[in-house]
């Protein structure tokens, strides 16, 4: 039997209108499935359902006297642990971080507060966001709902997590490389990496996005309505756009589709991944697309260059801390930025300067296509302790190839499931739109939605 914490948010909301249920009852079931399941997954923090539901009552009375703030008012929502909230400290996932409660909402959260949205608590992410895993000298150990024994992936690990254990439909994730995607692709979940500037973020920071991590791709377009809303403090967001978040149907007949199966670098592709992949393409050509195999085009020179300037990055920004402090970081982590520790001012700017030729590059192999699909990772989900698939802090990003170009471009860029492995692991697929089409590439993912042969079965966790 369905329970409320598993229904979308657009059920939810058409639900609240029809009185046939209330925020108070949904927010009651998302925390028993918390309760019973949480012990298993570590996928939250700073949890507080007390307070939420001093929310969830008065949006319970906005929907009984029609005043309803929006779509989602009343409709539960977990905010990573990244996206600052007024009264939680934001420690970055690590045990180094500053605990000092955050003085205001970031935009993210701010707008999903003022539409009446039930923040209930953060998820978890590793130490400053810099692993696709949910390893973190902070948090305890996330895990996977689909194999307790497997990472959900990262940096956004506890929102994909919660969000295919159905803790809730809403959930806020953060991406600089892969982090939204990654997770939802080794968890079954959909999420958009908007267009670089689309939903305001602070801090801003080149290639960095917050989107959101939902079921399904109304829920996450219903959250978008809401994200995208102009905030002053993102002095590198997009002007506002007025784009019907509604509007998802797409005719395909006649577009053009990429196929890109290879990288250009970093780790190969498995046969499963592969093959899920080339099967989507075939679903999409024998619906009217136009598929070709496109070459890839990212190096290793962009890959290392990117690496090695946010090595130093990390460096910059930690070298303020005491000793007794800077050893509480992740010891991987640690050791993946000290491999910086001898770069000069030189190797800083070409690694920098790779972004610029990433840019460049990337859009221009995208040239007149109006979509591109790809493997979001090359391979399923990894043991939940690694914390990377190589382990290797000397090469840590070999996983990240597919994805992390689509940052620097600026692309708008979602993962959606796209079929499962022999081991029923979900596969994820990359669908890459044109910069700024955010909602093209809504549309296409919800036209892969609706051509799935079968509903998506859910993991069901008991302790």
């Amino acid at each position: 039997m369905t329970q409320a914490c598993e229904l979308t948010a657009i059920d939810i909301s058409k639900a609240y209108q029809a009185g046939e249920l209330s925020p108070v009852e949904v927010l009651q079931s998302v925390r028993a499935r918390v309760e019973q399941t949480e012990p298993l997954l570590s996928a939250c923090w700073a949890v507080n359902f007390d307070e939420a539901m001093h929310v969830a009552l008065a949006s319970e009375q906005r929907w009984r006297t029609k005043t309803q703030l929006s779509a989602i008012d009343g409709i539960p929502i977990s905010i990573k642990e990244m996206i600052a909230t007024a009264g939680i400290p934001r420690p970055l996932g690590t045990a180094a971080g500053d605990m000092s409660p955050a003085l205001e909402d970031a935009p993210p959260a701010a707008r999903v507060r003022e539409a009446g949205a039930v923040i209930w608590g953060k998820t978890t992410n590793p130490d400053f966001g810099m692993l696709s895993s949910g390893l973190s000298s902070f948090h305890k150990l996330a895990r996977n709902p689909w194999n307790l024994e497997l990472t959900p992936g990262g940096s956004s690990a506890g929102a994909a997590a919660a969000a295919a254990a159905g803790y809730g439909p809403l959930h806020l994730g953060t991406d600089i490389g892969g982090s939204l995607r990654l997770p939802a692709g080794w968890c079954g979940i959909f999420t958009l990496k908007p267009s670089f500037g689309r939903v305001p973020i602070y801090p801003p920071f080149i290639g960095r996005v917050a989107g959101p991590m939902t079921r399904t791709v109304g829920d996450s377009a219903l959250l978008m309505r809401e994200l995208c809303k102009p905030d002053p403090r993102d002095y590198m967001s997009l002007p506002p756009a007025d784009i019907d978040w509604n509007d998802l149907e797409l005719d395909i007949s006649g577009l053009r589709i990429g196929l890109m199966t290879d990288a250009g670098c970093g780790t190969q592709a498995s046969p499963e991944v592969k093959s899920a992949i080339e099967a989507a393409a075939i679903l999409f050509e024998n619906a009217g697309a136009i598929v070709e195999p496109v070459e890839p085009f990212l190096t290793r020179d962009m890959l290392d260059g990117l690496d090695t300037f946010w090595r130093t990055r990390f460096l910059a920004e930690t070298s303020h801390l005491p000793p007794q402090v800077y050893s509480r970081i992740l010891p991987y982590i640690r050791e993946w930025g000290e491999g910086a520790s001898n770069a000069d001012s030189l190797d800083v700017y070409r690694g920098f300067n790779q972004i610029a030729v990433m840019q460049e590059t990337g859009l221009s192999h995208f040239g007149s296509l109006d979509f591109l699909i790809s493997p979001v990772a090359p391979e399923p989900a990894f043991p939940a302790e690694w914390p990377s698939p190589t382990r290797d802090p000397a090469r840590p990003f070999e996983h990240i190839a597919f994805t992390v170009a689509y940052n620097m471009t600026g692309q708008p860029a979602a993962s959606i499931n796209c079929g499962f492995t022999s081991d029923g692991l979900p596969i994820g697929m990359q669908i890459v739109g044109k910069r700024f089409d955010d909602r093209k590439v809504m549309q296409l993912s919800q036209f892969w939605e609706n051509s799935r042969s079968r509903p998506m079965e859910w993991p069901r966790l008991k302790q």
